[in-house]
């Protein structure tokens, strides 16, 4: 019996022996198997790792990357360390199967980024701790399985400017947040609402001129009276950020807490001294003051308005537009705002017409100022009138008429276009110009059928005195405007102005008529001889028969032969 339970001993540790990666140390202690693997030079994770490990440890190893099929169906696993790694690469979905996994190390490694499904089945992770690596963005959806369980996050010593601060918010059992030395310099409002159980806060040596007002922040005070195990007090730690004491950080020098050597980085009256012995008549802000805008600005029909609004103030203002109709304007397939304040109207229209409002704004206060836009409206031909329509710019007398030197309003110069050598597809277009007319930068030819509202340009050169017009529709009516485009030496404006319309009729398209005649009574002709062909071969059939029935009948006469017959 002895040496039975002896050689099963022998068998089971032999087994066990062999389920070990080399160089590995297994533990397998109260029905809880571990596999230790620290500091023993491994490329890549062993794949003949028992299944059923509970805690597997690879740190100190020299690890490029992990693949999904390292960790495959490995489901009773709880603890990973895979510290002090070369890790860059992550494949996504490699820590699918590991749903009792509640502990996941990969400091000191060197991922730059974490995308959607890297995290992908890790739903009941508590701690994951990410220090040391070289981290510079965080996909949005990166923590999404693992936001309800999460209570240590450790980010901190990576090169973050900003981390998904929606998923942070979510995070409701979060006990400790490490966001330290990173580069994060703004931080969403309404982030920590929600997290009643932190109870460390780590910001140091980022880039925060400025913290968001928090209720949280409240708990960081040294007196914590109604303090409770849902809320506990909070550790807060933000120094060495470049903290801009102005009145947005009077809600934080509120606070009763110890002295943490915070500083104060800006403004100039205010840079080193320590944030907590600054007076609060000291935190003041600056109303806006606009520095630099467009008054007034005339732009041609079609063409690009740029607005431009300049402000400065403490905090900086932020620029906002409103459109004459009252609405604020964003960005759009039309319109563009940028951070400097200036606002692009890529195609104007008659509609862009009047006050536009720039609007500075910051803690302190608003200010606001008119921008005046003017458009010079293009005519536009009437349908079926041959006249133009009447512009809706308050300008439409520099398009109508020039000044002369005696401030007199002088007629537009003499409507001379003639439309000759119509056919059914092109049109030549010649105008003449009165002598007295300013000097002409361009001609415009504008026009399109009776029937049909879309209107085509044609922008024709000054030297140019005639225009052939093609791809017309034969057999339509047209209507043809010519206008001329000069400089208004009376109010240095660019000044449009008719030279004359016309109406012409393209001619019907009769050669293809005739051709499709021709086709016709070279089909009939043909039908007509093949019926008469058809004809004659059944005659002659229908003779041969009648001559084949008589020699037939007629037994005492000699067969007369085809040729017989035929003849």
């Amino acid at each position: 019996m002895e040496k039975i339970l002896c050689s099963l001993l022998v068998f089971g540790m032999a087994v066990m022996v062999n389920s070990c990666p080399k160089y590995c140390v297994c533990q397998n202690l109260s029905e809880s198997l571990g596999t230790l693997c620290p500091t023993k030079g491994l490329l890549f994770v062993p794949m003949d790792i028992d299944r059923r490990t509970v805690e597997l440890r690879l740190g100190g190893n020299f690890i490029i990357s992990i693949n999904r099929q390292d960790f495959a169906n490995m489901t009773g696993l709880v603890d990973l360390t895979l510290s002090r790694n070369t890790i860059s690469y992550i494949q996504p979905y490699s820590f699918i199967d590991l749903e009792s996994l509640r502990s996941l190390h990969l400091d000191s490694n060197r991922l730059t980024n974490l995308g959607d499904d890297v995290f992908r089945g890790l739903i009941n992770l508590q701690h994951l701790i990410m220090n040391n690596n070289q981290l510079n963005s965080i996909a949005e959806d990166a923590f999404e399985d693992l936001l309800q369980t999460l209570e240590d996050l450790d980010l901190s010593y990576n090169n973050l400017k900003t981390v998904p601060w929606d998923a942070v918010r979510r995070m409701v059992n979060l006990h400790q947040l490490s966001l330290d030395h990173n580069l994060i310099y703004y931080i969403t409002e309404g982030t920590f609402q929600d997290l009643n159980k932190l109870a460390r806060l780590d910001l140091t040596s980022n880039r925060l001129q400025k913290l968001p007002p928090d209720p949280i922040f409240a708990r960081s005070q040294i007196s914590m009276t109604s303090a409770t195990p849902f809320s506990p007090p909070l550790s807060l730690s933000f120094g060495g950020n470049p903290l801009h004491c102005n009145c947005e950080l009077l809600w934080l020098r509120r606070l009763d807490r110890e002295d943490d050597m915070e500083t104060c980085a800006s403004p100039s009256a205010l840079k080193g001294r320590y944030f907590w012995y600054v007076r609060e008549e000291e935190f003041v802000c600056e109303p806006p003051l606009i520095t630099q805008y467009t008054q007034r600005l005339l732009v041609l029909e079609g063409q690009t308005a740029s607005l431009k609004c300049k402000a400065v103030g403490d905090p900086l203002p932020v620029i906002h537009w409103v459109a004459p109709d009252g609405r604020l304007i964003g960005n759009s397939s039309r319109t563009t705002v940028y951070d400097n304040g200036t606002l692009d109207i890529l195609i104007t229209t008659s509609k862009d017409y009047g006050t536009f409002t720039c609007i500075a704004a910051n803690a302190a206060g608003e200010l606001t100022a008119p921008v005046e836009l003017s458009i010079v409206q293009i005519p536009h031909v009437s349908n079926g009138t041959g006249r133009t329509a009447p512009p809706k710019s308050r300008l439409s007398d520099i398009t109508s008429s020039t000044k002369s030197n005696r401030g007199e309003v002088k007629t537009a110069p003499e409507k001379a276009v003639v439309v000759s050598e119509v056919t059914s597809s092109t049109a030549l277009v010649k105008w003449s110009v009165s002598k007295a007319a300013p000097k002409v930068k361009m001609y415009q030819l504008q026009y399109n059928c009776s029937d049909d509202e879309v209107l085509i340009y044609r922008m024709i050169p000054a030297s140019n005195k005639a225009f052939v017009v093609n791809n017309l529709v034969s057999g339509t009516a047209y209507d043809l405007c010519v206008l001329a485009i000069w400089d208004d030496t009376a109010t240095t404006l660019t000044a449009t102005n008719i030279v004359g319309c016309a109406q012409f009729f393209t001619q019907e398209d009769y050669q293809q008529c005739q051709s499709m005649h021709s086709q016709f009574l070279g089909g009939t002709m043909i039908l007509v001889i093949g019926g008469i062909i058809v004809a004659t071969l059944l005659v002659f059939i229908v003779i041969l028969m009648m001559s084949a029935t008589q020699s037939s009948v007629s037994s005492g006469s000699s067969r007369i032969s085809l040729t017989a017959c035929t003849s």
